[in-house]
């Protein structure tokens, strides 16, 4: 189905080039990860962090299929490098369609034992899994600053955020119930079983083989929020994580066999993004993928889902909308504005794309006389309070101290950046704050506040995916919902207003899966994260993620009288 676009789709989506240039045969041994105790004093500076979490063994280099640590089969290694120094972390194997299959097998092996296990057993082994990843919180958070590059606390959070939901699955393994339903002829018994029995008593969980396929904005929780699921409803996994962040996910998936999860459950193969995902596309044991990343890739992985029918689940893109009206808390509605619009850079799907105030206007000349108020609106202020904010954040190396904003991924990063504010610029958009590449050079760019941006710029019609807030006037409240919806994405949105019932009608008619009132940090592991539209399909997170992971069966028995 010609899932070699597919693949090219992958490394556009995760903004990187599988160059011979980078692929190399010289391969470093691992080290198993030392039953060290949680280091709460390190020192911040990059290069000894490296070397420590090397001798550590918390830097991994090989893929894991069937719990063995795994080299790329013909040798070939990806380099792995720090966006905030260009350097070169380490090498990693460069895997493809073979170790794919081989790992799905092991997947398909360890199924039979995993699924057959109780609820409470597998609830065990992930509250060990989860009790590991916070003993070792600040390691796997500087190996994430390492990698990806958001500052430390900031990565620090991410561990805690992505653990939340091996702890919260952990306990929904044991919460998994289905029904019975009134019956429609006196004879008949109607149940809904979400674990089914085989002819040998056994029970199983329906969905079987899953492929994570996981980004690297959010190297952890995005594995987590997936893996977990999963596990907890008795599949299991192989995760394809980014070639640009792979080392925490080794990292993670190396304390998941310490915790006790069997050989084949958990699965890791980084490299060829072409032949990996064909591979998962074409198997037949293969029964759901998992997919966090661009939408242009999800509608292919969907098109190659339905050779074999499998379950896709898809978070996609978005184009978030920041909804701030006259009548909000300017200082709620800063704070929240600055949480959405610079988490991680700018770099994640539900950092809001477009914020809309509600511009200022001049009252009647007799109604300025009554008040003493001729300008009824927030933008000016909303504009001016924002841009002194966010001249304020200290940018550099995630490890710097009072780092708030961190480097962009890399150089396609930088540029698509760019591209899109001088794209505005040009269409007469103002810079009111930076609008340029960082002093520091490499990929550090200025937290930039746009003002005057119009419905036809790129930067309200793409995610912009960088430290950019583009500010967008509107009038009334049924112009801000329109603006709001003129969008093929509907992931998540945000409202800043004291109406309660306002709060009401809009978060109502707006198109998204994710609505957050008076709140820019919306994400937490006991509800449904998901979009609508061109956003995605299912939902990850909460008691509703389960389902994702579980088929349902309805039995009529009949004759019972």
């Amino acid at each position: 189905m010609g899932w070699t676009r597919i693949g090219m789709a992958l490394r556009r989506c995760t903004l990187i080039s599988l160059s011979p240039r980078v692929c190399a045969t010289n391969h470093p041994q691992p080290q198993s990860i030392a039953s060290i105790p949680s280091r709460r004093q390190m020192s911040t500076d990059a290069q000894s962090v490296a070397a420590r979490l090397s001798s550590s063994g918390f830097i991994r280099s090989q893929g894991l299929i069937g719990g063995k640590w795994t080299d790329a089969y013909d040798g070939k290694t990806i380099e792995v490098r720090n966006p905030a120094t260009g350097e070169v972390i380490t090498n990693v194997s460069c895997m493809g369609g073979r170790e794919t299959n081989d790992a799905i097998a092991s997947a398909y092996d360890a199924f039979v034992s995993w699924s057959k296990l109780t609820a409470s057993e597998r609830s065990k082994c992930l509250r060990k899994w989860y009790d590991l990843i916070m003993a070792h919180k600040e390691e796997l958070g500087q190996l994430m600053t390492l990698e990806q590059g958001k500052p430390l606390k900031e990565a620090i959070g991410e561990v805690s955020y992505g653990a939340s939901f091996i702890e919260f699955f952990a306990e929904e393994a044991k919460r998994v119930y289905g029904d019975i339903i009134p019956a429609t002829l006196p004879d008949r018994r109607l149940f809904v079983l979400k674990q089914n029995k085989t002819d040998v008593g056994k029970f199983l969980q329906p969905v079987g083989v899953v492929a994570a396929i996981t980004p690297w904005n959010f190297p952890l929780a995005m594995i987590t929020r997936k893996v977990a699921p999963a596990l907890a409803s008795g599949c299991t996994v192989v995760i394809k994580p980014s070639e640009l962040t792979p080392l925490t996910a080794l990292a993670a998936a190396e304390l998941s066999i310490q915790a006790g999860i069997p050989p084949g459950a958990v699965n890791v193969v980084m490299g060829n993004a072409s032949d990996i995902g064909e591979a998962i596309v074409a198997s037949p044991q293969v029964r759901k993928i998992t997919f966090t990343g661009s939408t242009a890739v999800g509608k292919k992985l969907m098109a190659g889902a339905a050779g074999t029918v499998k379950k896709v689940s898809l978070e996609l893109g978005g184009n978030a909308p920041c909804i701030i009206f006259d009548d909000a808390d300017l200082d709620v509605a800063l704070k929240g504005a600055l949480a959405t619009k610079f988490r991680n850079s700018g770099q994640t799907c539900v950092c809001a794309n477009r914020v809309l105030v509600q511009e200022d206007f001049i009252q009647h000349e007799v109604l300025v006389l009554i008040f003493q108020s001729p300008v009824v609106g927030i933008y000016a202020k909303f504009a001016a309070a924002f841009s002194n904010a966010v001249e304020s954040m200290k940018v550099g190396d995630g490890f710097g101290e009072g780092v708030v904003q961190g480097p962009l991924i890399n150089d396609a990063a930088i540029q698509k950046v760019e591209s899109f504010v001088q794209d505005a610029i040009s269409k007469g958009a103002k810079v009111l704050i930076g609008g340029k590449r960082h002093s520091l050079g490499k990929t550090f760019y200025e937290p930039t506040v746009i003002a005057d941006v119009e419905s036809e710029m790129l930067l309200s019609r793409e995610e912009v995916f960088g430290p950019v807030a583009p500010l967008l006037k509107f009038k009334t409240e049924e112009e801000a919902i329109r603006m709001a919806n003129d969008t093929n994405a509907g992931l998540a949105a945000y409202i800043f207003t004291t109406n309660i019932q306002r709060s009401w009608r809009v978060s109502e008619a707006l198109e998204y899966g994710i609505v957050g009132i008076n709140e820019g940090l919306i994400s937490t592991e006991v509800a449904p994260f998901g979009g609508v539209k061109q956003s995605g399909l299912g939902r990850e997170g909460s008691k509703y993620g389960m389902d994702e992971y579980l088929e349902m069966k309805y039995i009529c028995l009949g004759n019972m009288s």
